[in-house]
């Protein structure tokens, strides 16, 4: 299941997942599940794909990597 080629391999996912707990969902307390949803949309909406910088994408933010690499 893990070998190259292969798209059941879940690393990708589960990587952004650690990093969205360690970075965002440990600092906060929810009282309700629509703040959770807010906050979660918050987090990978406005910070993660238009702020912060991934080293994969050549230090861009994944939302400028599309911009420069999109498809006229």
């Amino acid at each position: 299941m893990s070998r190259k080629g292969k798209c059941l391999d879940n690393a990708a996912m589960e990587s952004f997942f650690h990093t969205l707990k360690t970075e965002h969902v440990r600092h906060h307390r929810y009282r309700t599940r629509e703040q959770a949803r807010q906050s979660l949309f918050d987090y990978i909406e406005i910070f993660y794909n238009r702020q912060r910088r991934h080293s994969y994408l050549d230090y861009m933010t994944p939302f400028e990597y599309e911009q420069r690499n999109a498809v006229s």
